[in-house]
C-alpha cells in the first residue's frame, strides 16, 4: 500500500513538472486613463422646453426628475463596470477584492448624474466596496464646465468659420441639404396636420450669453435626437418610444441623425474644442507619464483613473486627437451613455519599451435598453485610434509612446492651463 501511495505521488509530481511553465505574456497593462460620459437620463429641463414649444405638445414623462440619472441608467452603467473591472483584473491592472488608493482615483463632474454615474461604474467593478467618488464642491470644475467669466473665452468670429466650415456652406444650405434626415425626424416628433413650428424655422448662427455658438434650429432638433435614444435606451413602453414611431434601434439610429451636423458645427470645432479640452487634455497627459518621467500638478497617481463627465468633453478630447468613430446603429461621433474614450498605457516584457492604446468604447443601443450582460460573446462596441506607427496586436491597437504623446498634447494651449485640484 506505502509503495502504491509513493508511486501515485511521484507520478502526480511528474505531470505537474511536465506541464509547460505560464507563459509571460508580451505586454503589461500598467495604466488606465478613463474619460465616461454620464449614463441614461431624461431631458434637461431647458430641453424638454425648447422641444414642446417646437412640436405644439408635451414629450413622455420620466419618474426621474429631468437631467438627472435614472434607475435603468443606472444598472446599464453598472454592467458596463463590471465588464471593466473583470477585463483589468484578468490584464493584472487590479487585484481582487476591494481596491486601494493605489488601485483607482474617480473625479466626477458636480451634477447629480455624473457623479451618480461614477457610483455606478464603481459599484460594478468593485461591488460592495463603496468606492469614494470625488468632485468638486463648486459648481463648475474647471475640467469640465469652463465657458464660465473668467474661464474661457471664446472668439465668435472663429467659431461662425468653423460652424460654416463644418456646416460645408451657411445654415440655410446645411438645412436644405439634410432636409431627408430632417423630414424622417418630422414624421416621427410632429402631429399630423398640426403646426409643429421648430420644422418650419431657418437655421441661425447665434451665441449663448457665455460665449459658445448655436445653430438655432438645428440645436432643438439635435436635442429631440438625443431624448429619443433616452426613451429608446431606457426600455420605455414602444408607444413612448418616438411617440410610437421606432420599433427598433436601427429605426432609432436614423432619427438620430441631427446629432452629426450638431456636434461637427459646434463642440468638434477644432478651435473650441481646444479652448474646451487643453486643461483636461493636460492632466490626461501627464497621467500617462506618471511613473515614466516625473510630473507637476498631475493628477492622485494610481493605476486605474476615471473621470466621469459629459459628452461634450469627450467631444472636446476627440477633436484634438484627430479621432472619429461610427458604432452599430448610432449615427458618426455618437457618445453613447456611459461611454468612454479611454487611454492605456502597456509595457512590452522583453524590450522594456512603452506603447499607448487610444479607445472608445461603449454599449450598444439594445446592450442599454435590454440590459445585457456584457462579455466576450456580448462586448462593448470598440473604436481605436491609429496613426503612423502604430501596429494591431493581441492586446489591441498600440502605438509607440512618445510619438502617441506628443499626439495627446499637441494641440494643448499652454496659456489656458492652471493648477488643478483634486480635494
Amino acid at each position: 500500500m506505502k509503495k502504491t501511495a509513493l508511486y501515485l505521488s511521484l507520478t502526480a509530481l511528474s505531470g505537474l513538472l511536465s506541464l509547460p511553465a505560464q507563459a509571460t505574456p508580451r505586454y503589461v497593462l500598467e495604466k488606465v486613463v478613463e474619460i465616461s460620459r454620464h449614463g441614461v437620463r431624461p431631458p434637461t429641463a431647458d430641453n424638454r422646453k425648447e422641444m414642446e414649444t417646437g412640436t405644439g405638445r408635451p414629450w413622455t414623462s420620466w419618474l426621474t426628475a429631468d437631467g438627472q440619472l435614472t434607475g435603468h441608467g443606472y444598472s446599464a452603467a453598472r454592467l458596463k463596470g463590471q465588464y471593466e473591472g473583470n477585463q483589468y483584473r484578468q490584464l493584472g491592472l487590479i487585484g481582487a477584492g476591494c481596491p486601494t488608493a493605489k488601485d483607482i482615483f474617480v473625479w466626477a463632474s458636480p451634477l447629480q448624474r455624473t457623479r451618480a454615474t461614477a457610483e455606478a461604474l464603481t459599484d460594478g467593478a468593485f461591488p460592495g466596496c463603496g468606492v469614494t467618488i470625488h468632485h468638486s464642491q463648486e459648481q463648475n470644475d474647471p475640467l469640465f464646465q469652463n465657458n464660465g467669466p473668467g474661464e474661457v473665452t471664446l472668439d465668435r468670429e472663429q467659431q461662425r468659420q468653423g460652424a460654416l466650415t463644418a456646416l460645408g456652406g451657411t445654415p440655410a444650405e446645411a438645412q436644405k441639404r439634410l432636409q431627408p434626415e430632417i423630414s424622417l425626424l418630422k414624421k416621427a416628433v410632429c402631429q399630423p396636420d398640426k403646426p409643429c413650428p421648430i420644422f418650419d424655422k431657418m437655421w441661425e448662427i447665434k451665441f449663448a450669453s457665455d460665449g459658445r455658438i448655436m445653430i438655432t434650429g438645428l440645436d432643438t432638433l439635435a436635442a429631440m435626437a438625443e431624448t429619443l435614444r433616452l426613451e429608446w435606451s431606457e426600455n420605455k413602453p414602444l408607444d413612448q418610444v418616438a411617440f410610437g414611431h421606432a420599433s427598433s434601434a436601427e429605426q432609432i439610429g436614423k432619427l438620430m441623425a441631427m446629432l452629426t451636423p450638431k456636434y461637427d458645427a459646434t463642440n468638434d470645432q477644432p478651435y473650441v474644442a481646444q479652448r474646451g479640452g487643453s486643461l483636461l487634455m493636460a492632466q490626461i497627459a501627464k497621467a500617462l507619464q506618471q511613473g515614466v518621467t516625473p510630473q507637476q500638478d498631475a493628477p492622485p497617481e494610481t493605476r486605474w483613473l476615471l473621470y466621469v463627465a459629459h459628452d461634450v468633453n469627450i467631444a472636446y478630447l476627440r477633436t484634438l486627437l484627430d479621432f472619429s468613430w461610427q458604432q452599430g446603429d448610432y449615427p458618426r461621433g455618437t457618445v453613447q451613455p456611459a461611454g468612454s474614450l479611454v487611454f492605456e498605457r502597456w509595457k512590452e516584457t522583453q524590450s522594456g519599451k512603452r506603447f499607448i492604446r487610444i479607445l472608445f468604447q461603449g454599449q450598444s443601443l439594445d446592450q442599454i435598453r435590454q440590459l445585457s450582460p456584457i462579455n466576450s460573446r456580448q462586448p462593448l462596441l470598440v473604436s481605436e485610434l491609429t496613426f503612423k506607427g502604430c501596429e494591431k496586436t493581441d492586446v489591441g491597437t498600440l502605438c509607440p509612446y512618445d510619438e502617441a504623446i506628443q499626439r495627446v498634447r499637441q494641440h494643448i494651449d499652454p496659456s489656458l492651463i492652471q493648477p488643478v485640484s483634486y480635494r
